[in-house]
């Protein structure tokens, strides 16, 4: 073999492997991304599935309006498990958050009159009337259950 084929040769590996080295700077690098948004998306369940159990808490001890919390419930349950949102014990809470989404919100409830006000207030009432028992139903399940579930 000539001198020239050996360093074309020498060259070419060289090539490679410095090739090969810095594909595998990139992948140790995805790697690493995967398992930082792996530890993120980790630590959003684990605050999501904390929120939850302190709003069904508090929705059960009263501490809470029963449409807001409802409202707020279904909320973060879509965001922390959309299986668990969908599951038939969870349905109060959807059925709440349909039959309030019409209702202004912030600004614009100040900026109603005060008979638009009561009308709201007056469905309000009819609705919690209507739904209490099985608000607190499904809150008491999803902090005896539901939560505890493995939620993928």
């Amino acid at each position: 073999m000539s001198t020239l084929n050996l360093l074309l040769l020498l060259a070419g590996a060289l090539v490679v492997t410095a090739l090969a080295l810095y594909a595998l700077l990139l992948w140790r690098r995805v790697w690493a991304q995967r398992r930082n948004l792996a530890q993120a998306e980790s630590q959003r369940r684990e605050r999501l599935a904390g929120d939850l159990q302190i709003l069904a808490g508090s929705l059960l001890d009263g501490q809470l309006p029963l449409i807001e919390g409802a409202i707020r419930i279904k909320v973060l349950l879509d965001n922390y498990n959309t299986a668990l949102s969908q599951n038939t014990r969870c349905q109060v809470f959807h059925l709440l958050f349909d039959a309030t989404a019409q209702v202004p919100t912030h600004a614009n409830w100040k900026a109603l009159d005060q008979t638009e006000r009561r009308q709201h207030e007056k469905h309000f009432n009819e609705l919690e009337l209507q739904h209490k028992a099985a608000v607190r139903t499904a809150a008491r399940w999803l902090l005896d259950e539901g939560l505890k579930q493995p939620s993928h």
